[in-house]
């Protein structure tokens, strides 16, 4: 899953060294963490959410299908 996210979010980004996603498996869920550089913050997040909806649908597609857990992506930058 960290690669997926990595491929889909180092072309849209200025600075894709410091992308970086970091996978933490709970009790009922894993919390994927995606970490970008405060400028790429927009970039990633899209007008009105929209880059974000759609990374997240992508992951969310690919990861029901793998695990039996709810998986959460969550941004920061």
């Amino acid at each position: 899953m960290v690669e997926l996210i990595e491929a889909i979010v180092k072309p849209i980004v200025d600075y894709p060294e410091e992308v970086s996603v970091t996978e933490t498996e709970e009790n009922h869920r894993i919390l994927l963490t995606l970490s970008v550089h405060k400028d790429d913050m927009g970039k990633v997040i899209g007008k009105q959410g929209r880059i974000a909806k759609a990374i997240r649908t992508v992951v969310y597609a690919a990861a029901g299908s793998q695990q039996q857990k709810k998986t959460v992506l969550e941004i920061v930058d």
